[in-house]
C-alpha cells in the first residue's frame, strides 16, 4: 500500500514564510534583555525560591500555548540576573564588624591607581578573621591604602584591613555610589591599616589566571608612563591606549562631557570597530599575496578572522568595557556573516549584542554607558537606516551627527540632568580627527615606545593632544556649552523620548511634526516650588560633614557645604550643587560657613564653582579666599517671602573653632528649625536665656558628639526631632550614646542622615509636614539598609 507523502494541498506555511514572531530568535533575545532589565527596577530582593517558581509556571503554560514562549525568556532573563545579584547580595559583610580590625587573604583584582590620599584598588578575598574567628565572608572589596608598596594586578597578599558594607551619599539629584559598587560586583569597601604586619606576603603566580589581562595592561602603562612625564595629556593617552581613565583629572572630564566628547576618550565600540576594519582589509590584502595560504582559506575569511583577533586583543586593553562588549558581540554577528557570505543584518546584531552583554554580566544594565552605548548605535540605525544616501561623505557624517545628539538627548538628561549643546558641532571633527588621525598616531607611536623604546613620537603625539584637550578646554568655558536642567515627573519623559523618535523617523511620516511640541516639556516644565510663608528644609547626606538646604518661595539659603578629601573630590561639588540643580536653583541668595572645619566647608569651591552665590556669612571668614565672605554675628536678621532667618551666635567676631559657629534660627507662623554648627555645650549653656531657642526642628551640634547638644540646650529648643549629620561607620562613633539617651529622655524622636539619607521637612504657617527620608521613598535592590529594615 503506497502511502502518500505529499501533504494537502493549502496545507502548511507559505513559501518563504518566515517563522512565527514567537519563534524569531530576537524576540527571544529581546526577551531575556527585557527579563533582566526589568529585575533591577524591583525595590528589594525576591526570596529565592520565587523566580524558580515563576519560571516552572511561565515554562509550564508556554509549553502549551506558544504564544506565550517570549514571556518564558522575559522570566529567564530574571532569573539569571537573580543568581547574580543573590551572589553579591545575599551573603553580605557583617555590619557587627565594620571598622573593626579584620585580616585578609586575597589578590589584587584591578589595576591600582595612585591617589593624593593613597593607592586606591579592588581586592578578591578568598578568606577573613576576625580574630580567631574564621568569617563566611569572601567576594571584592574595594580598598585604599595611604604609603602602599608597589602593587601588582593579580598578586596575593594578606592585609589588615577594617570594612565596611557597600555604603555611599543618599541625596535628590546625586550620584548613586552603592549603584556603581553593586555594578561592580563590590560587596564590602574600607582601608588597609597603618603597620600591617603581613602588607609583604609573597606574590603568587598569576599565569593565565583571570588577572592576567590587568596585569599586562598594568605593564603595558607602566612602560609608556616614562615617556609621557609632564604631560597634561598623560592621561588622555593612557585611556585611548589602555582605557585606564583615572589618570584623567576631574578637570578634564569635565571638560570632555561639556563638549560632548567623553565617549572619544576610553576604548570605545567605534574605536574596536576601526581596528577591526584596519586589520580586516590588511589581512585580506596580505593573504591574497600569498597563492597556497589562499587556496586554503580564502581571504575574505582571513581577514574576518584577523579582524576579530585585533578587535579581542584591543577590548582586552580597556578590560572588556561594556562598550567593547556591545561591539565584539555585533563585530562577531557582522563578522560571521561575512565569514559565512550571508547578509549582515545590523538591527539583528544590536539585539543579539544586547543580549550577549547582559548574558556576560547581568549587572552591566544598571551602567549608564551601556545605555548609552545601544542608544548611540539605535538611534543610528533608526535615524539613518531607512534613508536614502545623501550626496556627499561630510552631508552624510552631519546626519549622524544629527541623529546621535538628539536620539541621545532625553537619554542623557534623564540620566545626568545635564547635556551638551556644543556636541553635535564638536563631535563633527572630533569624531574623524580622534579615530582616523590621533587614534592611529597614539596607537603607532605607543608600539613604537614598547618595541624599540624610541619615546619621541608618543611624547609628540601626547603635545598634539594636549593642545586639543586647550581648544576644547576653550569651548567648554562657553556658558551655553552644556545645558542642565531639574528633575521632570514621568510623563515629561516619555514625551520627549517619543518627540526624538517622531524627529528621527523618515521624512514624510505623518505626524512627524509632533516630536518637537514633544520635546518642549523638558524646556518648559518646571519643579515645584515652596508656597510664601513655607520653608522646604533638607538636611543632606554628606557623610561625616554637615550641608543643609532651606528653600522659600523665591530665595534659597544654604548652610555649609560638608567636607572635601585628599583625593579631590568634595560634597559642594558631588551632592550640594546637583541636588540645587534637581530643584531647579539657578544661585545661591545666602550661604552661611558656620566655621572653618574641612567637615563644614571642604565642599565650597565645588558649589561656589557651580552657582552664583549673592551673599556669604561665616564664623571664621578669614579662613576663606572670597572676599564676599563677612562674619556672621547674633542679631543680623531678615525674612524671605513670609519666612523669618535670625542668627543667634556668635555675640563678637574674633572667635575660632567650634565655637565660632554661627547659630541660625528659621521660622514659620507654625514651626521653626534651629542650625547650631558645631557649637560646645559651654556655648550653649550661654546661649540659653538670651535668645529664641524653641524649634521644631533641631540639627544636633557637632554630628552628635557629647560635646554638644547638652541637656540644659534641649529643655530650652524642646525639639519635635532631632537630626544628626554622621557618617556610616563612624570612627568617632556619632551621634554618642549619652547624646542619644539625652533625645530619648526628652521625648524628641531621632533621624541619621547616615541611616536614612536626606532628611526633608516642611515648614509652614499650618505646622511641620515631614519626614521626606530619601533611603525610604526611593527604595533600591542594592541599596543599603539598616538592620531593622531588612
Amino acid at each position: 500500500m503506497m502511502v502518500n507523502a505529499e501533504p494537502p494541498a493549502g496545507s502548511g506555511p507559505p513559501a518563504g514564510a518566515g517563522p512565527a514572531w514567537w519563534a524569531n530568535p530576537v524576540t527571544g533575545a529581546l526577551g531575556f534583555a527585557l527579563g533582566v532589565c526589568l529585575f533591577f527596577t524591583l525595590p528589594e530582593l525576591p526570596p529565592s525560591w520565587a523566580p524558580g517558581l515563576v519560571t516552572a509556571a511561565v515554562a509550564y503554560v508556554a509549553l502549551h500555548w506558544a504564544p506565550a514562549r517570549p514571556f518564558l525568556f522575559v522570566v529567564l532573563g530574571g532569573l539569571w540576573a537573580q543568581m547574580q545579584a543573590c551572589d553579591r547580595l545575599c551573603h553580605p559583610f557583617p555590619e557587627d564588624l565594620a571598622r573593626q580590625d579584620i585580616r585578609v587573604e586575597g589578590r589584587v583584582a584591578s589595576l591600582p591607581e595612585e591617589r593624593a590620599g593613597g593607592t586606591r584598588f579592588q581586592f578578591r578575598i578568598d578568606r577573613a578573621w576576625h580574630g580567631d574567628q574564621v568569617l563566611d565572608f569572601r567576594g571584592l572589596a574595594r580598598l585604599s591604602w595611604h604609603g602602599a608598596p608597589p602593587l601588582r594586578a593579580g598578586e596575593g597578599r594578606t592585609l589588615k584591613v577594617r570594612l565596611k558594607p557597600p555604603h555611599g551619599f543618599a541625596n535628590p539629584g546625586g550620584f548613586d555610589y552603592e549603584r556603581w559598587l553593586f555594578q561592580e560586583g563590590i560587596v564590602a569597601t574600607g582601608y588597609v591599616r597603618p603597620g600591617t604586619a603581613a602588607e609583604e606576603a609573597g606574590v603568587l603566580d598569576v599565569g593565565a589566571g583571570p588577572y592576567a589581562i590587568d596585569r599586562w595592561r598594568q605593564a603595558l602603562g607602566e612602560r609608556l608612563e616614562p615617556h609621557l612625564e609632564g604631560s597634561p595629556a598623560a592621561g588622555l593617552v593612557l585611556a585611548l591606549v589602555l582605557g585606564d581613565r583615572s589618570g584623567l583629572t576631574p578637570g578634564q572630564w569635565e571638560v570632555l562631557t561639556r563638549t560632548g566628547v567623553n565617549h572619544l576618550v576610553a576604548i570605545s565600540g567605534l574605536h574596536v570597530g576601526l581596528v577591526a576594519a584596519s586589520f580586516f582589509f590588511l589581512v585580506r590584502w596580505a593573504w591574497s599575496r600569498l597563492p597556497r595560504l589562499a587556496l586554503w582559506l580564502a581571504a575574505p575569511r582571513a581577514g574576518v578572522l584577523g579582524a576579530l583577533a585585533a578587535a579581542l586583543v584591543y577590548s582586552a586593553l580597556a578590560g572588556f568595557a561594556v562598550s567593547t562588549q556591545r561591539a565584539l558581540v555585533m563585530l562577531a554577528v557582522v563578522l560571521g556573516a561575512l565569514f559565512w557570505a550571508r547578509t549582515p543584518r545590523w538591527g539583528t546584531g544590536l539585539v543579539f549584542a544586547l543580549a550577549g552583554v547582559l548574558m556576560l554580566d547581568p549587572a552591566a544594565a544598571l551602567s549608564y554607558g551601556f545605555w548609552l552605548s545601544f542608544g548611540a548605535v539605535a538611534a543610528l540605525l533608526y535615524g539613518l537606516g531607512h534613508r536614502l544616501a545623501s550626496d556627499g561623505v561630510w552631508r552624510r557624517w552631519g546626519q549622524a551627527q544629527w541623529v546621535v545628539a538628539l536620539g541621545l538627548l532625553p537619554l542623557l538628561l534623564l540620566l545626568f540632568g545635564r547635556a551638551s549643546v556644543v556636541s553635535p558641532l564638536v563631535n563633527l571633527a572630533a569624531v574623524p580627527l580622534f579615530s582616523l588621525v590621533l587614534l592611529p598616531l597614539v596607537l603607532v607611536s605607543a608600539l613604537l615606545a614598547l618595541l624599540t623604546g624610541v619615546g619621541a613620537p608618543l611624547a609628540w603625539t601626547a603635545a598634539l593632544l594636549a593642545w586639543l584637550l586647550e581648544g576644547l578646554t576653550t569651548i567648554s568655558a562657553w556658558p551655553w556649552a552644556s545645558a542642565a536642567i531639574s528633575a521632570r515627573p514621568t510623563w515629561v519623559w516619555v514625551a520627549a523620548f517619543g518627540g526624538a523618535f517622531l524627529l528621527l523617523s523618515p521624512r514624510g511620516l505623518p505626524g512627524r511634526w509632533l516630536g518637537l511640541p514633544l520635546l518642549l516639556p523638558l524646556w518648559l516644565s518646571r519643579p515645584a516650588a515652596p508656597a510664601p510663608g513655607e520653608a522646604w528644609f533638607e538636611l543632606l547626606d554628606v557623610g561625616q560633614g554637615l550641608s543643609a538646604v532651606v528653600r522659600t518661595a523665591h530665595h534659597v539659603l544654604v548652610y555649609d557645604t560638608g567636607p572635601a578629601f585628599p583625593s579631590g573630590f568634595n560634597t559642594g561639588q558631588a551632592v550640594v550643587g546637583p541636588f540645587l540643580r534637581e530643584q531647579g536653583v539657578a544661585r545661591i541668595h545666602t550661604l552661611i560657613l558656620s566655621h572653618g572645619d574641612q567637615d563644614h566647608v571642604g565642599g565650597f569651591a565645588g558649589l561656589s564653582a557651580a552657582l552664583p552665590i549673592d551673599r556669604i556669612l561665616a564664623g571664621e571668614p578669614e579662613s576663606l579666599t572670597d572676599p564676599k565672605a563677612e562674619p556672621c554675628l547674633a542679631g543680623q536678621g531678615w525674612t524671605w517671602d513670609g519666612v523669618d532667618f535670625m542668627m543667634l551666635h556668635p555675640w563678637e567676631a574674633g572667635l575660632e573653632g567650634n565655637d565660632s559657629s554661627c547659630v541660625l534660627r528659621v521660622a514659620t507662623g507654625g514651626a521653626s528649625l534651629l542650625l547650631p554648627g558645631d557649637m560646645g555645650r559651654g556655648r550653649e549653656r550661654q546661649l540659653v536665656g538670651r535668645g529664641p531657642l524653641a524649634s521644631t526642628l533641631l540639627v544636633a551640634g557637632h554630628h552628635g558628639s557629647n560635646t554638644s547638644t547638652s541637656r540644659e540646650f534641649l529643655a530650652a529648643v524642646a525639639p519635635r526631632w532631632v537630626l544628626y549629620s554622621s557618617g556610616f561607620a563612624n570612627r568617632f562613633g556619632f551621634p554618642a550614646l549619652k547624646v542619644r539617651e539625652r533625645v530619648a529622655a526628652s521625648g524628641a524622636g531621632e533621624l541619621n542622615t547616615s541611616d536614612t539619607g536626606a532628611i526633608g521637612f516642611v515648614l509652614s504657617a499650618e505646622g511641620l509636614m515631614g519626614p521626606h527620608l530619601y533611603r525610604l521613598e526611593h527604595p533600591r535592590l542594592w541599596s543599603w539598609r539598616p538592620q531593622g529594615q531588612r
